[in-house]
């Protein structure tokens, strides 16, 4: 049974590592608290991915309306800002229909970005000054251009390595187009008010071991439901290898696979163990949330029925037990 949505525009959040079981519970929760699913993946936005990101598929929906799935092609390269500004106005939809935004996924920067309101874009790209700035980065190395950024932002500076010339050009960037260091930038919008009320909750396994069990598990069914034929397609249709999409987890594997780089089961050893790594960074970043709420599964089953109504009892206010 549909719940009564008592809370004016707040959002549920459902998070958590890769295959912890996300996908079946924001489905679960959107259904009785009358809501629609926002996808927080940052790969799940690229049509003809839809093995390798474990995509939901029309069947799970369960008649749930998705958001934020297959908007883009593989050869787009999305940011934070385009995925928070989609998704703001797709919650901001759903709302205006009386309905409760169920965000689910992994992604945590994209989740932040978007309950914070915070700006990951203080100025428009100037093309022409990223690609002096990158020409100067190739030209001194990482640890010069390093040295450069430290003299007007050495926050920003002392957070990033000399390798990450991505990041290191758009500070510099920043700072040239606007006057203002992107430490400034982040400090201010730090500062904002949260964009809507929320209840965040993380979902995991409270042994690391059944968890990793079932990323591997996940990992095999993948490549057997035709991961490597899904790759090959990308590669068919001109994606660039060096793309955004293709740096996804199974995806760069089974490309150097086809490279003739590695074997078939050293890519399939490599998606697993990066798939686990992953899961790592993603709990780590989760720690630092302390209004998190956690559920725990027990064994490597869930019980997304149960997991449910632990949930609502919270988003009630009531004392799940």
């Amino acid at each position: 049974m549909k719940e009564v949505e008592k809370t004016p525009r707040r959002v549920l959040v459902i998070t958590g590592p890769t295959a912890a079981g996300k996908t079946a519970l924001g489905v679960e929760l959107a259904l009785r608290l009358g809501g629609e699913v926002i996808s927080a993946d940052s790969m799940q936005l690229y049509r003809g991915m839809d093995i390798g990101t474990a995509k939901v598929r029309p069947e799970e929906m369960r008649g749930v309306p998705h958001h934020l799935i297959d908007v883009a092609e593989a050869c787009e390269n999305w940011s934070v800002s385009r995925w928070t500004d989609a998704a703001a106005a797709a919650a901001e939809d759903i709302f205006s229909r009386g309905h409760v935004p169920v965000i689910v996924g992994g992604t945590g920067l994209y989740i932040d970005s978007l309950l914070s309101g915070r700006d990951f874009a203080p100025a428009p790209g100037d093309m022409a000054l990223r690609d002096s700035l990158s020409r100067e980065y190739d030209a001194v190395g990482g640890e010069a251009f390093r040295e450069k950024l430290r003299a007007v932002d050495p926050e920003r500076a002392e957070k990033l390595a000399p390798a990450d010339k991505k990041r290191l050009v758009r500070a510099l960037e920043i700072y040239r187009l606007t006057g203002q260091t992107a430490t400034e930038h982040d400090r201010r919008t730090r500062a904002l008010p949260p964009r809507w009320p929320s209840m965040r909750i993380g979902v995991s396994f409270a042994s690391r071991e059944d968890l990793y069990r079932r990323i591997d598990r996940r990992a095999d069914t993948m490549l057997r439901e035709g991961l490597l034929a899904e790759v090959e397609a990308l590669l068919a249709s001109g994606t660039d290898e060096k793309s955004t999409a293709m740096q996804a987890i199974g995806y760069k594997e089974l490309a150097s696979f086809l490279r003739g780089e590695r074997t078939l089961e050293q890519a399939a050893e490599d998606i697993r163990r990066e798939s686990r790594r992953y899961a790592k960074r993603q709990l780590t970043w989760l720690r630092r949330d302390r209004e998190l709420h956690w559920l725990l599964w027990e064994g490597d089953s869930p019980d997304t029925a149960a997991g449910a109504e632990y949930i609502l009892a919270l988003w009630r206010g009531q004392d799940p037990g």
